[in-house]
């Protein structure tokens, strides 16, 4: 992939206007520039933000509408296509649940794994459609099947 913009489809510029017109990618720039990121066009419509300074979420990468934010450096997350795959289909889910409402929808759903595994992956939906692994999340296990294999 290297440093080259990626290639724009008719989706991904429609999904690239759909999330500035939801709000949800103006948000995702405003909050990255406030948490000091290093912000530039990737491609696709999306925007790499590196170096974000805060602490949460605890993750290696998010997305806000068409930006994916990252605690490390921009050379860290172009090393990791796969990553950034995951995240670019949390873009998609931006435009597809009307932008900044994905973010309690994501909360939501994060709880609801939280009390089914112990963790927000493992069944929360848009973890799961932009592909678990890809992600870097381990294969979900239930509280229930944790339970039974400790017995």
């Amino acid at each position: 992939m290297g440093s080259e913009l990626l290639p724009q489809t008719r989706w991904t510029w429609v999904r690239t206007v759909i999330n500035w017109a939801n709000l949800s990618t103006p948000l995702g720039l405003l909050i990255a520039w406030i948490c000091g990121a290093n912000i530039e066009r990737r491609g696709r419509g999306t925007y790499r933000a590196s170096r974000y300074r805060w602490n949460f979420p605890v993750s290696s990468a998010f997305a806000i509408g068409s930006v994916i934010i990252s605690k490390h450096s921009r050379d860290w997350l172009q090393d990791r296509p796969v990553l950034l795959g995951h995240e670019d289909r949390h873009c998609t889910q931006y435009a597809m649940c009307i932008g900044i409402v994905m973010l309690p929808l994501y909360f939501i759903a994060a709880g609801v794994s939280w009390l089914l595994a112990g963790n927000h992956f493992a069944y929360n939906p848009f973890e799961r459609f932009a592909n678990l692994a890809e992600g870097g999340y381990p294969q979900p296990v239930s509280r229930l099947a944790r339970r039974h294999s400790e017995s």
